[in-house]
C-alpha cells in the first residue's frame, strides 16, 4: 500500500500563488505516476496535473495549463504542485494520487488512480 499526505493549501487573494505538497510513504517503488485532482462543492473531481516518476513527463488539464506546475522530488518521496495566477474558480480540494506500477502519466480519470490523500483546501478570494 501507499500512504499520500498533502499539504500546503490555505487562503489567498486572486492573482496570488501556492504550492502544494504531497509525500509518499509505503511501498512507493511501486508508484509510476503521480498526479493532482481538485473537486469543488457541488462539482466532479477535476483532473489538474500528474507526472510520470521515472521519467518526468507531465499532462495538465486544459484549465491550468500555463498557470500550474507539477514536479516531483524522487528521493524526497514528493510531489509539488506550483499554482500560480490563482483565480476564485480553482478554490477547491485539492487531492494528491498515485497510480501503481504501468500507469500512464496522461491518465486523467480518478478511477484510474490507485492511491489518494485525504485532500487539501484551497480557497481564492476575488
Amino acid at each position: 500500500q501507499v500512504q499520500l499526505v498533502e499539504s500546503g493549501g490555505g487562503l489567498v487573494q486572486a492573482g496570488g500563488s501556492l504550492r502544494l505538497s504531497c509525500v509518499a510513504s509505503g511501498r512507493t517503488l511501486s508508484i509510476s505516476v503521480m498526479g493532482w485532482f481538485r473537486q469543488a462543492p457541488g462539482k466532479e473531481r477535476e483532473f489538474v496535473a500528474s507526472i510520470r516518476w521515472s521519467g518526468g513527463q507531465t499532462s495538465y488539464g486544459d484549465s491550468v495549463k500555463g498557470r500550474f506546475t507539477i514536479s516531483r522530488d524522487i528521493a524526497k518521496n514528493t510531489v509539488y504542485l506550483q499554482m500560480n495566477s490563482l483565480k476564485p474558480e480553482d478554490t477547491a480540494v485539492y487531492y494528491c494520487a498515485a497510480q501503481r506500477d504501468g500507469g500512464r502519466y496522461y491518465y486523467t480519470r480518478p478511477g484510474q488512480f490507485d492511491y489518494w490523500g485525504q485532500g487539501t483546501q484551497v480557497t481564492v478570494s476575488s
